[in-house]
């Protein structure tokens, strides 16, 4: 395995207070409408999340780090800094990297945030090392099979098995015909799963697609998570409402909101030129659809977070 993410650091900027810039709902009224980077909008989400919210899903990108030669996706630096996200986050490693980013970026002495982080798997490693790697803040390893990498499918089983007495999980994000062909291999790992996308569902069968009723059959044992997230990913239908993407969302708060997390998947890398990038506020806003109940919302952005990635409770 190789760490390919920021270190557990104060290194995110003040976020959910920044209500003009960010892509979280704070509590201050902007004074005027403000580009994010890398989103398409320029106004706040009408959702205000809790504190203590969770970004379970972004990336962090710099030309810094040595390019793999196998990655298809090409996006700009997208940095620590850049981002405007929630006061908790779990970064996913960035498939265009074959380094070892460092943590550089200052830490913020005013408002103290934290950062918990995936690794992709890479090759083997010690024990020691591995424990060393979870007091940095790693509490998973990413299969990105949806594209060639240092990720196979032989792998799971094997890592799974490995870092399970960490309370670690492996992340999935690869095409629903990948998913539906190592099912067998995940329906017997040890580890907890989660998927990212909404486990990238068909559209336009949506939730009659088996593969949802398999995702929903491992939910059910009480281990595995999905990301709300990536509405983008898989609709035939768009913005605003990703209205396809969106039935898929509301099955599972229905199904099994205990077992959801959030993501906002900045800087949208999947989305290449010359398509523009999602609006960050609309793609927040949809909670209010997915999760009507205001309880339920905080519990996938607060309370599921703080179990998956193991944040302090208060």
């Amino acid at each position: 395995m190789e760490q390919i993410a920021w270190y557990r650091r104060d290194v995110l900027r003040g976020l959910s207070v920044i209500a003009g810039a960010a892509i979280l709902g704070g509590s201050a009224t902007p004074a005027s409408a403000q580009q994010v980077k890398y989103s398409s909008g320029t106004e706040p989400p009408k959702l205000r999340v809790p504190a203590n919210a969770c970004d379970c899903h972004h990336h962090i990108y710099g030309s810094q780090y040595k390019v793999d030669p196998r990655s298809i996706l090409r996006p700009g630096d997208a940095t620590v800094d850049d981002y405007r996200g929630a006061c908790r986050s779990a970064s996913a490693p960035a498939a265009t990297s074959s380094s070892s980013p460092r943590p550089t970026a200052p830490k913020t002495p005013r408002r103290s945030t934290r950062s918990l982080h995936l690794v992709r798997a890479r090759g083997p490693l010690s024990w020691s090392e591995l424990k060393r790697m979870q007091g940095l803040g790693a509490r998973g390893i990413r299969f990105n099979l949806a594209q060639a990498g240092a990720t196979t499918p032989e792998m799971i089983e094997p890592l799974s098995k490995r870092v399970n007495d960490l309370g670690w999980h492996i992340q999935i994000n690869a095409s629903p015909e990948t998913i539906m062909e190592i099912m067998p291999i995940l329906e017997k790992v040890p580890s907890p799963i989660v998927f990212d996308h909404l486990a990238h569902i068909p559209e336009p069968d949506g939730i009659n697609h088996p593969l949802f009723g398999k995702v929903r059959a491992l939910i059910d044992k009480g281990k595995t998570w999905v990301k709300l997230s990536g509405a983008y990913a898989d609709t035939k239908v768009g913005p605003p409402t990703y209205a396809d993407s969106s039935a898929i969302a509301r099955a599972y708060v229905k199904a099994a909101p205990e077992r959801l997390v959030w993501g906002s998947d900045w800087p949208h890398p999947g989305v290449r030129d010359p398509d523009p990038k999602p609006d960050d506020a609309i793609l927040i806003d949809l909670m209010l659809d997915w999760a009507p109940n205001e309880a339920v919302r905080n519990r996938i952005f607060v309370d599921n977070a703080t179990a998956l990635y193991d944040f302090p409770k208060s």
